[in-house]
């Protein structure tokens, strides 16, 4: 979960690989999953879809006990706000959700006005803050 993720479990990620355009997504869910390589399309065993994942750097170094590599994989579940924008998360997000845009290899993400479901506040707009939308 985001809130889990700590950023020095992210310092070899290189890069990310978005298989949906991400642009049109309000959140994504991300989780750090034990995965057998560094680099390349992980499996997916969750309802749902896998929208990216993280490819991670040479200096990566699996885990001595099971070999495995902790990646970020990027996924939404079929009642997410994009396949049924009415529904269980219309508003609030998923305690795993983050804002798409916000996201960088090596940095966590964060949830904003959007991803929540909601327009800026009012004391945002007033203050001529925006956040990456």
């Amino acid at each position: 979960m985001s809130a889990l993720i700590a950023e020095d479990e992210l310092v070899h990620e290189d890069d990310f690989v978005w298989l949906e355009d991400i642009s049109t997504l309000d959140y994504v869910r991300q989780s750090l999953d034990r995965l057998p390589t560094r680099r390349g399309k992980p499996p997916y065993h969750r309802d749902g879809r896998m929208v990216g994942y993280a490819l991670l750097g040479p200096d990566a170094k699996p885990s001595r006990s099971s070999g495995t590599f902790r990646r970020r994989v990027f996924w939404l579940l079929p009642h997410d706000r994009d396949t049924d924008p009415e529904g269980l998360y219309a508003t609030g997000a998923p305690a795993e959700a983050v804002d798409p845009r916000t996201l960088a290899p090596g940095s966590k993400g964060c949830k904003t006005e959007r991803s929540e479901g909601g327009p800026p506040s009012s004391a945002m707009r007033e203050l001529g803050i925006t956040l990456p939308l």
